[in-house]
């Protein structure tokens, strides 16, 4: 008997997470980092010894490129810091089953979506059905979306959603569907062979397309009919005087777990599901999603309060029936779990071509930097796809003291009736509630900047909680990747410009978290915040090198001298192990290369403008503005995009300084080769300055193809294309001091 209770007690032992520290490769990194690191000071060396005199040309040239270099290697050090300490986190769901069985704690889901133009109601409601569909006792889930375009057709669709999930739900189960979104399911999978299942899955694709069909119709129409406002009172919401930017707060409680009807097919009972379109006033500051979500934190307490949040995009659907239970591991095992605030999931993609031409996902981001930052107990929070500790969320600082109980808060209301819930919802989600609170500020999404999940992270780090940053086998939540060149750029310079936000603010790592996060977690936020300075460097060294070779003035040692090998096996080192790690992460070369491409323009286009817009916001000439990324494009665009095929078709100030870019490089390059051909040879030192033009050229090829080659719809205008041509001639002639 002894030794059965010393194996029940070993067993309750058994941990339900463990972390793995990377040692593989951890000698070969080192010795490329050090190296590296040996090859920068000496070009740092090579700069500051042979700066030319006042009376040579190029001296400021030489100055600025020094500054350039400087600022190259302090960013190089800041990325290698996160990646000394690489992690791998691995979950045992069956212990979690097994220990805990129906004790299960309960989850609150949020769904976000702001605008049902470009954010079609068809894709919310598909991810609104795959997070009600998961595979987790369905009175302990409650799923929430909320609507900040305050759009009647958005209800009228999760209305619609509420009654399919009847037989969706059971359907998944039963067959074991995976994804469980319907608009991911059947685009991915044809007719079973099995004509039992055949026929099910015929049915339930039907119920489907007729549910499409029914939303899509209304949408076309601009209006919903009055049969369909007759099937709910919430449409009553919806009046003449609505708008997107000015109305009421709209809770709807579609579906009420409690209520005993409220069952699927097989008679089970479904998760509890509620509209929510917060208050917004023209005079009141909406604070974007980050008002939203804390909108969502206030409504769900009053009406099911669990102590696990998930928070997921619109577009981002669950592609992981079991994603709740892994995360649970973590916050349910004995020895850590209370300490952890936040697990955050990868942001991954679902249209991602072969290789990658909007290098929309970086595997050895995903598997090396992120986890590196995981590694510091400082994983990022990305804003989709994170599952939060309640308590952690609303600005409980942890202390050594707390045990994280996680079924005290579950169903505080459940006395309530559905009419009392909704009412005194309202006024949690009115404009009006936040005046005179903390919320914005030490609880809930931090206001003011405009990536304010990242901000948020660091503010619940540095009140003494960890993170966890678990990239599992199976992708937990796929979504819609920007899928033309032009949205991808407008997409990173939002975010670039909040993260330069948060670097100048309060907030910064090195000062709002010294000495409450770790050194390595400090500088790995600061790999991400301080993009969009790297713009200024790297504009620098594309355009001042290109000029002072047209005017045979040489920047860089000759390829005889020794000096040269520091600049030479930096740029190959990098290279080399930039071309390892995307191989080892699984990405093809020419993922690598579309990645290094997009990588060069975002720094000159979407990283430069975040840097402007951030100081005049600094400077008080500007204030924050959220763009929507669309997720909706064309067929021809959508099929270029399968192609590999760059979009351009934009007149796009972006496009202007692309262009202007690759001609100025390209007028160099050819400068630079006619010197040769016309007897100057190699003596003239300019070797190393023909080597980078080259280098921008070929990275500029899908450029001039766009420019002169190509004649559909997604080639650079012709507005652009002359802009371009005139400023890189006006370029050539800018004297170099």
């Amino acid at each position: 008997m002894g030794g059965h209770v010393g194996g029940e007690e070993a067993h309750e032992a058994q941990p339900l997470f463990e972390t793995e520290v990377s040692k593989g490769t951890k000698l070969a990194y080192r010795v490329y980092a050090v190296t590296v690191l040996i090859g920068i000071c000496s070009i740092w060396v090579y700069r500051s010894m042979n700066i030319p005199t006042a009376e040579e040309k190029g001296r400021w040239a030489w100055i600025g490129m020094f500054m350039a270099e400087l600022w190259f290697g302090f960013y190089w050090i800041i990325t290698q810091s996160v990646r000394w300490n690489v992690t791998h986190r691995y979950t045992f769901k069956d212990r979690l089953i097994n220990r805990y069985g129906d004790k299960l704690p309960a989850v609150d889901i949020f769904v976000c979506t702001a605008d049902p133009t470009m954010e079609p109601p068809t894709m919310v409601i598909s991810t609104v059905l795959s997070v009600m569909s998961y595979n987790y006792p369905p009175d302990k889930l409650s799923v929430y979306l909320s609507d900040d375009g305050g759009s009647e057709f958005t209800f009228h669709a999760l209305l619609e959603a509420s009654r399919f999930s009847k037989h969706w739900i059971p359907f998944c189960k039963k067959f074991s569907v995976e994804p469980r979104s319907p608009l991911a399911y059947f685009a991915q999978n044809s007719k079973p062979e099995d004509p039992k299942v055949a026929k099910e899955w015929l049915a339930i694709k039907k119920l489907y397309e007729e549910m499409k069909c029914r939303i899509e119709s209304a949408i076309e129409k601009g209006c919903i009919s009055k049969d369909i406002r007759d099937q709910h009172k919430g449409f009553s919401e919806w009046n003449s005087e609505v708008t997107k930017q000015d109305h009421q707060p709209i809770v709807q409680i579609l579906i009420d777990r409690r209520n005993p009807d409220a069952v699927d097919d097989d008679g089970h009972q479904l998760p509890t599901l509620v509209y929510v379109a917060r208050e917004k006033r023209p005079q009141f500051p909406h604070n974007f999603k980050a008002g939203s979500m804390n909108s969502l934190i206030r409504v769900s307490s009053e009406i099911s309060n669990a102590p696990i949040i998930l928070n997921v995009d619109c577009d981002m659907y669950s592609n992981n029936s079991d994603a709740i239970k892994e995360a649970l591991c973590f916050f349910m095992d004995k020895e850590r779990g209370h300490m952890i605030s936040y697990v955050q999931y990868p942001q991954s993609y679902d249209n991602i071509t072969k290789n990658d031409i909007y290098s929309n996902v970086s595997s050895a981001v995903h598997k090396i930097e992120l986890r590196g930052m995981d590694g510091w107990d400082g994983a990022l929070f990305c804003g989709t796809g994170c599952f939060h500790r309640r308590e952690s969320l609303c600005g409980l600082k942890f202390s050594k003291n707390y045990r994280g109980e996680l079924n005290s808060l579950f169903n505080t209301t459940k006395d309530s009736s559905v009419h009392d819930m909704e009412q005194g919802s309202k006024v949690l989600a009115s404009c009006s509630y936040e005046k005179g609170t903390q919320w914005g500020k030490e609880m809930g999404l931090v206001y003011g900047c405009l990536v304010e999940d990242i901000i948020t992270g660091l503010t619940i780090q540095c009140r003494g909680w960890k993170p966890v940053y678990y990239n599992p086998e199976r992708t937990a939540f796929l979504g819609v990747a920007p899928n033309t060149l032009d949205i991808s750029l407008v997409q990173h310079k939002r975010w670039c410009e909040g993260m330069f936000q948060i670097f100048l603010s309060k907030y910064c790592p090195f000062t709002y978290g010294y000495d409450k996060i770790k050194l390595g977690a400090q500088t790995g936020y600061c790999l991400y915040l301080l993009w969009a300075p790297n713009s200024i460097a790297l504009l620098y060294y594309l355009i001042i090198p290109s000029i002072c070779l047209l005017h045979g003035i040489p920047l860089f040692p000759e390829v005889s001298s020794l000096w040269f090998l520091p600049f030479a096996y930096v740029y190959a080192a990098r290279n080399a192990c930039g071309i390892a790690e995307a191989l080892a992460c699984g990405d093809t070369l020419k993922a690598w290369w579309n990645s290094q491409r997009m990588w060069y323009f975002r720094r000159t286009t979407s990283y430069l403008f975040a840097f402007i817009d951030t100081i005049t916001r600094q400077l008080g000439f500007s204030q924050s503005a959220f763009s929507i990324t669309a997720k909706v494009v064309d067929d021809d665009v959508l099929e270029r995009y399968e192609e590999g095929t760059m979009e351009f078709g934009t007149s796009s100030v972006m496009f202007t300084i692309i262009a202007t870019l690759s001609l100025l490089n390209f007028f160099g390059f050819t400068a630079g080769i006619l010197k040769i051909i016309w007897g100057y040879g190699f003596a003239e030192g300019l070797t190393v300055q023909i080597g980078l033009c080259l280098v921008v050229v070929v990275i500029n090829l899908p450029v001039y193809q766009a420019l002169f080659l190509r004649d559909d719809n997604g080639r650079i205008p012709s507005s652009v294309v002359f802009k371009s041509l005139v400023l890189a001639s006006l370029a050539c002639l800018i004297p170099v001091y």
